[in-house]
């Protein structure tokens, strides 16, 4: 009896130990190097549904986009500071400040108010009225007080909320002139915080907003910010040909704005204008890389979003895998500079979901190909193969959307019943459970992925706020 009890105290001074022990994934924190490059992708509306829906659509069920592949990831909690749902502005100024804003405000301390722009000179509701709040230090910030270079890149313009976040302190996020401003060293409105220098690399779209309304632009001032950023040294360029000239052996400042407002879907993009977002993000890493002091760089995968308001899952799914293209080919381009990614971070997440749905019980479609529409198509029976009906005696798709614009008023068995060659069309939109107005399917407030690689990657796991975020990164950097 004796021997026994000596065994259970030995083995409960063993187990007590190990409680003491951190878990691996939380030891690896204490024992790497601090990240000299930390690179942040968010695609934006990348819910975990959209996700899914876009690894089988690009390999099938069974296949992994390299989201899936990261060796690191947790949940992230999205509300904002005074919504359940939450929109860019405030889900993105977390990431970048570690504080709660309320909607449509961009990287302010949490008492902010949004108030949308007044009317300015030219009638555009464009003119800024904030009252109360100040600007809350950013990512990018940080970053230029310890001399590194600083990025972004998107596929919307750069004066959108998810990028205007990363640079600018507005009360509103349709302020889209004063974040223009931000960008612009020694000028009206400059965000003074980013240096002497300013952004090393901005590549996106938004021209409108750098320039006058007499040249059809939308500053009502008369400025012209790309000449004036051009006078200082920036490089500027303004379509795909003159990128690829760009020479990324040089730390210059390159400012490339390719499209007056949002850039095209990839699927619809004109190459010769518009780069990819593949293209631009490799562009900015071989720029930023120059810095010996390390970078940080934002890269958005902005068209996902603007996909999923008009409640078209085919579009987002293919800006999905566009963005996951990306977060691959950045990946192995860092390799070749840092070959263990042992100074660099590398963190993949969302800003919010949205309201696709993957219906019912549906059969097994492996990936979408030009003759099988796959997720994109209508439900079918595991058993059999036979298209299912609903209780109208309708065929219905996998993907939906909780709301959006198209809905049916009324028995759906009463109007044409849909076809795989219709559902699965570039353009077509799935039907949703409440109508809303074009354009205006909405956000949901789900929890979102987060995927991280490389130096401090094992900080993140478990369920944690956007905030919270922020504060990883920051210990990773060793900031």
């Amino acid at each position: 009896m004796r021997l026994t009890l000596l065994a259970a105290a030995s083995a409960l001074a063993v187990l007590a130990g190990c409680a003491s022990v951190q878990p691996p994934s939380q030891a690896l924190t204490h024992t790497h190097a601090p990240a000299k490059n930390i690179l942040f992708f968010l695609g934006d509306g990348m819910g975990i549904n959209t996700l899914t829906a876009a690894r089988i659509y690009a390999v099938g069920e069974d296949g992994e986009l390299t989201l899936d592949t990261l060796p690191e990831s947790a949940f992230v909690k999205t509300f904002s500071n005074d919504a359940q749902v939450t929109d860019s502005a405030a889900s993105m100024s977390a990431y970048m400040t570690g504080v709660k804003v309320n909607n449509n405000v961009l990287s302010m301390s949490t008492d902010t108010a949004a108030i949308a722009p007044a009317a300015d000179a030219a009638g555009n509701r464009l003119a800024g009225r904030c009252a109360t709040g100040r600007p809350v230090a950013t990512l990018a910030e940080l970053a230029k007080r310890r001399g590194m270079s600083v990025g972004v890149v998107t596929t919307t313009r750069v004066t959108d909320a998810t990028p205007g976040a990363v640079f600018a302190h507005v009360c509103h996020r349709a302020m889209e002139n004063d974040i223009a401003a931000a960008l612009v060293p020694g000028g009206a409105g400059y965000n003074q915080a980013l240096g002497a220098r300013g952004i090393d690399v901005l590549l996106g779209g938004g021209s409108a907003y750098f320039s006058a309304t007499t040249k059809g632009g939308k500053r009502a001032d008369g400025r012209d910010l790309l000449a004036e950023l051009a006078a200082q040294g920036v490089r500027t360029v303004a379509d795909s040909a003159q990128l690829n000239a760009v020479d990324t052996h040089s730390a210059q400042p390159l400012v490339g704005l390719f499209a007056p407002h949002d850039l095209a879907f990839d699927s619809m993009r004109d190459a010769a204008r518009e780069p990819s977002l593949p293209e631009m993000a490799g562009k900015a890493i071989g720029i930023l890389a120059n810095n010996p002091k390390g970078f940080f760089l934002v890269v958005e995968g902005g068209m996902i979003d603007l996909a999923l308001h008009n409640s078209n899952a085919r579009r987002a799914l293919q800006e999905t895998v566009v963005f996951d293209n990306t977060l691959k080919a950045a990946i192995a381009q860092m390799r070749a500079i840092d070959p263990d990614l042992k100074n660099t971070l590398i963190v993949a997440t969302a800003d919010h979901d949205h309201a696709l749905l993957l219906n019912g019980y549906a059969r097994r479609t492996g990936k979408t190909t030009p003759t099988e529409p796959g997720v994109l198509g209508l439900m079918r029976r595991v058993d059999n193969n036979e298209i299912k009906l609903d209780a109208d005696g309708a065929p219905f798709t996998i993907i939906g959307f909780g709301n959006g614009e198209h809905r049916v008023q009324g028995s759906r068995g009463a109007v044409p019943h849909l076809t795989s060659a219709q559902v699965s069309a570039d353009d077509y939109r799935q039907e949703a459970v409440v109508r809303t107005e074009p354009g205006y399917e909405t956000h949901s407030g789900t929890d979102v992925y987060l995927g991280a690689i490389g130096a401090g990657a094992g900080r993140f796991g478990g369920t944690i706020d956007n905030t919270r975020v922020f504060e990883l990164i920051k210990a990773a950097a060793g900031w």
